[in-house]
């Protein structure tokens, strides 16, 4: 372990002689930024539990089911509800889907759920 502190390390850069070189602190700490938050976000696959959380329209928050495929980019996923989400979907007086009675567990329709609205409930 490195008895190199935060402090050591700021007085360092502020003793860089030139631009390139500050430039590639910083594009170091953003690589470090984005490896961090890689492994800080749960892995949204298929087949997994989840909740729909700060979307819009608002009748889908709350929403629980399972995680289907994305689109091309895993930026969207499609979402297949519940038995109890898909019967308060159906009683939800907001929506704009029609859920047949007959249907136990519904699939939304249209482009998918933006990922950053999906809360995984599995472990």
């Amino acid at each position: 372990m490195s008895d190199t502190t935060l402090a050591d390390v700021c007085a360092y850069i502020r003793k860089l002689p030139g631009r390139a070189d500050i430039a590639a602190v910083q594009e170091a700490c953003a690589q470090q930024l984005l490896t961090l938050d890689r492994e800080a976000r749960p892995v949204i696959a298929s087949g997994r539990r989840a909740r729909i959380t700060g979307i819009r329209p608002v009748f889908l928050a709350g929403l629980t089911g399972t995680v289907q495929e994305p689109n091309r980019g895993a930026t969207r996923w499609h979402f297949l509800l519940d038995e109890d989400s898909t019967n308060a979907l159906r009683r939800d007086p907001r929506t704009t889907f029609t859920v047949p009675n007959d249907t136990a567990r519904f699939r939304i329709p249209g482009k998918g759920i933006p990922a950053g609205c999906i809360e995984l409930l599995d472990a």
